[in-house]
C-alpha cells in the first residue's frame, strides 16, 4: 500500500509542473489533477482505515490472550495435592482389566476422595482384575497435566494402554449418574475395541434399575439425616442433561416425596428442574435452613462455584437472598460408601454376565 501511495503521489507532482508551463491545458490538467489528488486521498484514507483495523485486531487478540490466562489463574486456586492420587495408568497389569471411566474433575482432593475411593473399592472387591483409571473430559486432563505436571489417560489412551498390554478380558465400568449422552459416547469409542479384546463388558451407570434409586434415597438421606429437624429444606444440585436421562431427577423427586421425604428437594444446573423451581417450591414452605448438596459423583467446579460460592448467580447466594441461613455440604456422592458399593454391584454383575 505505501508503494502504490508513492506512485500516486508522483503523478500528483508531474501534473502540477505540466499545468505551471502549458497555460493552454491548464483546465484539463486541473482536473486531472483533481482526479489524482482525490485517488491519492481515498488511498490514503484506505490505508488508514486498514492500519486502524490491524490495530483493533491486534487489541482484540491482546484482550483474547489477557482474559485467557485470567481465567487460568482463577481455575489454579490450591485444590489439594494432586501427587496423593493414583492416576492408574500403570502397565504389564495381566490379562484382566477393570476399566474405571469418569467425567474427571480438576480438584484434587476431591478426585481422590470420591473417583479414587470408588476405584480402590473396585480394586478391593476383584482383586483378580487389575483397575486403571480413563477420563472422558480432555479439558480436565489438560487443566491437571498444565498445573500439576499429572498426565491422566483419556478414553481412547486407557484403551490403546490396554491393548498394548495384552489385555484379553476388558471390564469398563462408568462412574456416571446415568445413562446419558456421555454415557453413551463412551460405550461407542469402547465398541471401536472390542475387536482388540476376547471379551468386553459393561457395568451400568449409578441410577438404572428401581432398586438403584431405592439405594440412592436410602444413601443420601441417612447422608443428611442430621440436618433434618422439620426447618431446614435439603436440596441438591444435579448437572442435567438434554438427554431424555434427565427423567431420572424428577424420578428421584417423586420417589423422595411418595417416601415422606417433603423437604428434600432436587434441582440441576443446566436443565429441569432449575434453580428457579427448587427455590419456589421452598419458599412454598415454612423452612428457615436450607441445605445445599451436590448430586454429583465428584463435588468440583459446579458444587464450588455454581452451588457454594458468592458470586451473585450461584444458588448460595440466591437462598441467602431469601433470606434463608445456608449450610453449603461440598461432598460428591462418590465419599458416600453406600453410594460406592453400587458401583461394586454393578461391576459384579457385569463381570459375571462373561461366565454366562
Amino acid at each position: 500500500m505505501k508503494k502504490k501511495l508513492a506512485i500516486i503521489m508522483s503523478l500528483v507532482m508531474a501534473a502540477s509542473m505540466t499545468a505551471c508551463g502549458n497555460s493552454a491545458n491548464n483546465t484539463a490538467e486541473a482536473e486531472t489533477t483533481s482526479a489524482v489528488t482525490e485517488r491519492s486521498t481515498e488511498a490514503a484514507a484506505e490505508t488508514t482505515t486498514e492500519a486502524e483495523t490491524t490495530t483493533a485486531a491486534a487489541e482484540e487478540t491482546t484482550a483474547e490472550s489477557v482474559e485467557e490466562v485470567e481465567e487460568e489463574d482463577e481455575e489454579d486456586y490450591n485444590t489439594g495435592d494432586a501427587s496423593l492420587d493414583n492416576i492408574r495408568n500403570q502397565d504389564e497389569i495381566g490379562e484382566n482389566e477393570l476399566l474405571v471411566l469418569s467425567f474427571g474433575t480438576s480438584f484434587n482432593d476431591n478426585r481422590r476422595l470420591t473417583i479414587g475411593a470408588i476405584e480402590n473399592d473396585l480394586e478391593a472387591a476383584f482383586p483378580d482384575y487389575s483397575v486403571r483409571r480413563g477420563f472422558s473430559a480432555n479439558i480436565v486432563i489438560d487443566h491437571i497435566n498444565r498445573r500439576d505436571g499429572f498426565l491422566i489417560d483419556d478414553v481412547k489412551a486407557s484403551l490403546e494402554r490396554a491393548v498394548n498390554n495384552g489385555v484379553k478380558t476388558l471390564v469398563v465400568q462408568p462412574t456416571h449418574l446415568m445413562n446419558g449422552f456421555e454415557y453413551n459416547d463412551i460405550v461407542e469409542e469402547v465398541s471401536n475395541y472390542a475387536d482388540a479384546f476376547e471379551k468386553v463388558v459393561f457395568g451400568e451407570p449409578l441410577l438404572t434399575s428401581d432398586d438403584d434409586f431405592a439405594r440412592v434415597e436410602k444413601a443420601i438421606t441417612e447422608w443428611t439425616a442430621e440436618y433434618d429437624d422439620g426447618e431446614t429444606a435439603i436440596c441438591f444440585m444435579g448437572h442435567g442433561t438434554e438427554a431424555d436421562s434427565n427423567a431420572v431427577y424428577q424420578k428421584l423427586q417423586d420417589l423422595l416425596t411418595a417416601d415422606g421425604y417433603t423437604n428434600y428437594f432436587i434441582g440441576t444446573v443446566e436443565a429441569a428442574p432449575t434453580l428457579d423451581d427448587v427455590l419456589a417450591k421452598v419458599k412454598a414452605g415454612n423452612y428457615k435452613r436450607v441445605v445445599l448438596e451436590p448430586l454429583m459423583v465428584v463435588a468440583g467446579d459446579h458444587a464450588n462455584n455454581d452451588m457454594a460460592s458468592d458470586e451473585e448467580d450461584s444458588w448460595k447466594t440466591a437462598f441467602e437472598n431469601e433470606g434463608y441461613e445456608v449450610v453449603c455440604l461440598i461432598r460428591g456422592l462418590g465419599e458416600n460408601e453406600a453410594i460406592r458399593q453400587i458401583y461394586v454391584d454393578h461391576a459384579k454383575a457385569a463381570i459375571d454376565s462373561i461366565a454366562e
